[in-house]
């Protein structure tokens, strides 16, 4: 089992989409072990987006991403990170893939709605970063039996 982290973009929040998407990644069987809806600091999208510093588009994703709440949420199930990137889609929403959030809701590269962890280091990194201790539950469903076979588990 992975944790990742799952951002909902200002532009997800303000098209009224939170609810959508947040219901892709559990109908994929998928589980939110923690969320919440904050407006991020300038501190932190310095410290999330470090390694865009000195590119180009810096300067306008930490305007864009410090100027309306966000949904923060940390989703965990077997090779979580890889899925909710297929799920997120590619980065531009125009070449996204039909059936992935991007490809179904999005037309820009710069507005793409959410943001996913690409690796175990920088989940672990960012789910530091945006959840405190204790504020990432390990709760389980009883209906995973039913979409994750006990085989799976040790085929991961």
């Amino acid at each position: 089992m992975q944790t990742t982290l799952i951002i909902l973009k200002p532009d997800a929040v303000q098209r009224g989409l939170m609810g959508t998407i947040l219901n892709r990644f559990e109908r994929k069987g998928l589980r939110i072990v923690g969320m919440k809806l904050i407006m991020v600091s300038q501190e932190t999208a310095t410290e999330h987006y470090a390694e865009h510093h000195g590119k180009p588009f810096y300067d306008n994703l930490i305007k864009f991403v410090t100027r309306s709440p966000v949904l923060v949420m940390a989703i965990a199930g077997i090779d979580a990170i890889a899925v909710c990137r297929r799920v997120i889609g590619s980065t531009n929403c125009r070449s996204a893939d039909p059936g992935t959030i991007r490809g179904d809701f999005g037309m820009s590269s710069s507005f793409n709605m959410v943001h996913g962890s690409d690796s175990l280091e920088s989940a672990k990194r960012e789910l530091k970063l945006w959840f405190k201790d204790g504020e990432i539950l390990d709760a389980k469903r009883t209906s995973e039996q039913w979409v994750i076979a006990e085989s799976d588990y040790t085929r991961s």
